[in-house]
């Protein structure tokens, strides 16, 4: 983070800040199971003396789009792309005389023994209320203030077709494709952003698309004989080479407990509701307990275990259920 920009170390000649003019955050680092890198994550929520930096920031208007709404766009035409920003929040830098806002402690170097020494973000951080808003403003800004130098398909992209830092899109031909991700990593270029890990259902465009900005592990994949992988499509599992949506179904063994009932049902991701004759089901199962009393913790009747052992029987079956990505024929 020092080296890329992201924060400084506080000069020492720099004069202290007034009373009530800077405010230190706790962080922690969190590890994806399935990505190498750590995320650091600032604490914004954590209080001093009854507030917290989070509790004086204000949200700002909600720019997001409407995950639903970007999952059917996505689903719109028989090409399909999809990239993401490269740390998106970290891309937007905050105004010099907030930065004492966000400061914090960390040793010299990384090393333990010596005496840690005050630092502080640049850029909007992980955690904050407002750095959504922030970035997304940033973002869309960055396609107003270039709208003549490009393509009304590339700015309505900008605005419709992100959902935070993910890009999903449709186009009608692979040439359109091939224009969009073209002016799309240019645009976004100009504001700072960086679009990388794209990905597509067709090889004759993945084919165009630079090493460099490829999705992770496809880089120097041969497009005759290797198969194109299953990618995450904001959580849902895309098919890329059957252009199919499936759907996992490996949940861990719970309890036969209200508790451990809602856990599995609650573990299955299904947006869309492609889902939701299947679930249906349980999710009555889970009311009439509810109606009955049934504490959190309390072992269901053997009637009641009987028809969820059923269910899950049966929802092995749907990792064989795929639903086509796009809608038309």
């Amino acid at each position: 983070m020092l080296e890329q920009g992201y924060a400084e170390k506080v000069p020492t000649n720099e004069p202290t800040p007034k009373q009530g003019k800077v405010w230190y955050i706790p962080h922690h680092g969190v590890h994806h199971p399935t990505k190498v890198k750590l995320r650091v994550v600032f604490d914004c929520g954590c209080t001093y003396k009854g507030t917290s930096l989070n509790s004086q920031l204000l949200q700002g208007p909600d720019f997001t789009n409407m995950l639903i709404g970007v999952l059917l766009r996505f689903r719109e035409e028989p090409i399909a792309v999809m990239a993401d920003i490269n740390a998106m929040f970290h891309q937007v830098r905050v105004p010099h005389k907030h930065v004492n806002f966000l400061r914090f402690l960390w040793w010299p170097n990384g090393d333990a023994t010596t005496e840690p020494e005050e630092y502080r973000m640049c850029v909007h951080l992980f955690g904050a209320v407002s750095s959504p808003s922030c970035s997304n403003y940033a973002l869309r800004r960055t396609a107003e203030d270039n709208a003549l130098q490009y393509s009304p398909d590339v700015l309505s992209t900008v605005k419709t077709n992100f959902y935070v830092d993910d890009c999903l899109k449709s186009t009608v031909t692979e040439e359109d494709a091939v224009k969009l991700i073209h002016g799309l990593t240019s645009l976004c270029k100009k504001g700072g952003f960086h679009l990388q890990k794209w990905v597509t259902n067709s090889q004759n465009v993945f084919a165009l698309i630079p090493i460099n900005i490829r999705a992770v592990g496809l880089e120097n994949m041969d497009l005759d004989r290797d198969q194109l992988p299953v990618e995450r499509a904001l959580g849902m599992q895309w098919c890329v080479q059957g252009d199919t949506f499936s759907f996992r179904t490996a949940v861990q063994e719970r309890p036969h407990t209200r508790r451990g009932i809602l856990s599995v049902v609650s573990s299955l991701y299904d947006p869309l509701g492609f889902l939701s004759p299947f679930i249906i089901p349980a999710k009555l199962l889970l009311q009439e307990l509810c109606r009955m009393n049934f504490k959190w913790d309390e072992p269901v009747p053997s009637a009641v275990s009987r028809h969820w052992s059923e269910w899950l029987s049966e929802l092995q079956h749907m990792s064989g259920f795929k639903v086509e990505r796009c809608i038309k024929p």
